[in-house]
Parts: C-alpha cells; sequence; structure tokens
C-alpha cells in the first residue's frame, strides 16, 4: 500500500526534473550558461527560486545534465541509423538527417547548449561528457572509415568526420523552419557535397 503511494510522487518529481532541464536547456541556448540564473530557471519552471536546488546541486550539475541528454538522445538517433541495412552512402545521409534532427527539431535546445557552452563546464565535468561524446564520435568515424575503404571518400577520415559534424552542427545558427530547405534536404545537399570528391 505504501509503495503505490509512492510512486505517484516519484514519477511528480521525475517530471519535474525532466521540466528542469528542458527549460535550462532552452535558456542556456537563448542566454548562454553565465547570462542565465538560477532564478531565470525557477521562473521559466513555475518553481520558487531555490526549488531546483532539490533536485540539482548546483547550476553547474544543472549543465551537465542537460548536456548528458542532449548527447544521450543524439546516441539514441545515431545508433538507430547503425542498425538499418544500408550502404555506407546512404548511412551518412541518414547520420546527418538524424544529427540535424538533433539540433534543430522540437525540442532541440541540448545539443546547441553542448556546442556553445563547452567552456563553462569545470575540468572534471568535460572529461565526463568526453567520456559519452568519444562514444558518439565512434559511430560517425565508423561509417567515415567504411566510405573510405570502399572509396567513396577521399581525404583523412577523422578530419572528414570533423568538418562533417562542425558543417552539420554550424546549421544551428542559420537554419529557419519553413526556409527554402527542408531538413530532409539540407541532409541530402550536405552528403552530395561530402561524396563529391568520388565523382
Amino acid at each position: 500500500m505504501n509503495v503505490a503511494k509512492r510512486k505517484p510522487r516519484r514519477n511528480n518529481e521525475s517530471n519535474r526534473r525532466e521540466e528542469l532541464l528542458r527549460v535550462s536547456a532552452k535558456l542556456f541556448r537563448e542566454k548562454g550558461f553565465d547570462g542565465t540564473s538560477i532564478r531565470d530557471i525557477s521562473a521559466a519552471a513555475g518553481m520558487h527560486s531555490g526549488s531546483p536546488f532539490y533536485h540539482f546541486k548546483t547550476k553547474q550539475d544543472i549543465l551537465v545534465a542537460v548536456m548528458e541528454q542532449g548527447l544521450a538522445e543524439g546516441l539514441r538517433r545515431t545508433e538507430e541509423v547503425m542498425a538499418l541495412a544500408l550502404p555506407p552512402e546512404q548511412r551518412l545521409k541518414e547520420l546527418i538527417r538524424a544529427q540535424l534532427g538533433t539540433i534543430l527539431e522540437e525540442g532541440s535546445d541540448f545539443i546547441p547548449v553542448l556546442l556553445y557552452d563547452w567552456r563553462s563546464l569545470t575540468l572534471a565535468n568535460r572529461r565526463r561528457i568526453v567520456a559519452l561524446k568519444d562514444r558518439y564520435d565512434a559511430l560517425w568515424q565508423q561509417v567515415i572509415d567504411d566510405l573510405k575503404r570502399a572509396g567513396h571518400m577521399p581525404g583523412d577520415a577523422q578530419l572528414v568526420r570533423l568538418l562533417i559534424l562542425g558543417a552539420v552542427n554550424w546549421t544551428g545558427t542559420w537554419y529557419r523552419a519553413g526556409g527554402r530547405l527542408s531538413l530532409d534536404e539540407v541532409a541530402e545537399g550536405c552528403a552530395r557535397l561530402f561524396l563529391q570528391g568520388e565523382r
């Protein structure tokens, strides 16, 4: 009986934590980590000013959790693409499309925070995030290496990965939904550009 009563409260706490991360990610993306106060986060989440500290010890802990959630979502999307039986050229396009979705679709504030507030992390937290990011990058590198072995990707494979991710991640600064290009068209164009060397 007591266990049954605890479940709704635990679920409610989990929902409040998720809401805190969502509004924090949005604020960090719009104002930057240093430009966002706990008071800003509390107000956006409809909480009292000290309430976030029930879920997180510091604002730095919120930043780490936001970045971890962004990487977890990006990793989930990437692993879904990797599980598909696709030729490497098509897999690259689908990976690019998945990354575009991670940074540009609804609720996509998490990865941009990682990209632009990286230097706000403490050294210890930076190492923690790097460990997750390395898993993410390794999947991308696998696809680039496959393309290179198949003769479809010229140049240094690691450099190509960095350039592709740099180009894709930068779309967050200029892409506007409802504009001239859809995300599918951006993914197609980007993949074609980097595979052009085989032609």
